[in-house]
């Protein structure tokens, strides 16, 4: 007999068409990169969707798209056709969230689009935020969570800790660095956000693409110091803290990042992200983890 685990863990049976949100942010190719900003700031998404007038799904914007032409120097006027990404990826709403989620990771992707008929037109969208409120929304209502305050027998050891799940290690920058050498830094990573330091190696402030597209937007130039820019305070959480209180802070806070820090503020050691959260499959306790493992034959 052979232990196996079951990948899929919480999320087996649980459909697409459970965890999308509807709301699809969407320009057509002919709208601007100066208005491709202010919509992904102003509906809080890392993407938007390229249309054609009859609403055919064209290709995708992202924020790493919109800082690349930043970089690049294109003017704000320059055309999304020009700047998007394309076919955008889609899936459908019966699809299994296991099987989308593994199309995410496998394809290095943060969203799919959904369809229905006629093919090629979105009338939904699944991100890593999406997967990780189906995650948090099971954990409060499965009956064997240790979490739930009151609940007699609560076992603190079984909480997942967010060291177990966090990105090790830290991209950081000193706070006189210029904007291009911080755009540089987050698409050679691929990362999202960086620390800013002081000179004493102290952590400051936070850059993420979204404040570098509105410095486009707003006609900075790009050898701008990064502290003309840099988000403050430094968000962050004790790598002994629960995932559940970090994934809670985030969802209810809006953000999509924690730095994470041992014993000491100053002593950053990684990143936790939703995506990484979504990656890890399953809930907030031990409870999930040990679901995941079956017996079974070779």
């Amino acid at each position: 007999m052979l232990l196996r685990v079951d990948q899929k863990g919480v999320l087996t049976g649980v459909t697409v068409r459970e965890a999308m949100r509807r709301q699809v942010v969407h320009l057509l190719q002919t709208a601007t990169v100066a208005q491709a900003i202010r919509s992904t700031v102003k509906f809080k998404v890392n993407a938007l969707l390229v249309e054609a007038p009859d609403r055919r799904a064209l290709g995708v914007v992202s924020k790493t798209d919109l800082m690349g032409a930043y970089y690049a120097g294109l003017p704000l006027d320059t055309p999304l056709e020009a700047v998007m990404v394309g076919p955008p990826l889609f899936c459908r709403p019966e699809d299994s969230l296991d099987a989308a989620l593994e199309v995410m990771r496998s394809l290095r992707v943060h969203r799919l689009y959904v369809e229905e008929e006629p093919p090629g037109v979105a009338v939904g969208v699944l991100a890593y935020p999406d997967i990780v409120g189906v995650l948090y929304r099971f954990c409060h209502r499965c009956r064997r969570t240790l979490l739930k305050k009151g609940e007699r027998g609560l076992d603190l050891a079984n909480q997942v800790r967010v060291r177990e799940v966090m990105t090790p290690g830290v991209a950081a920058f000193p706070e006189s660095a210029s904007l291009y050498e911080v755009m540089e830094g987050l698409a050679a990573q691929r990362l999202a956000a960086v620390l800013i330091r002081t000179s004493q190696g102290r952590p400051v402030g936070v850059v993420s693409k979204t404040d570098l597209i509105l410095a486009y937007l707003h006609e900075m130039p790009p050898d701008t110091p990064v502290r003309e820019i840099m988000q403050q305070p430094v968000v962050a959480v004790e790598q002994e803290e629960a995932l559940e209180a970090a994934l809670r802070q985030m969802i209810f806070a809006d953000i999509h990042r924690l730095f994470v820090y041992k014993e000491r503020p100053e002593v950053v050691v990684g990143v936790l992200s939703l995506s990484d959260a979504a990656r890890f499959r399953s809930g907030t306790c031990r409870a999930c983890l040990a679901s995941r493992i079956k017996v079974g034959g070779p």
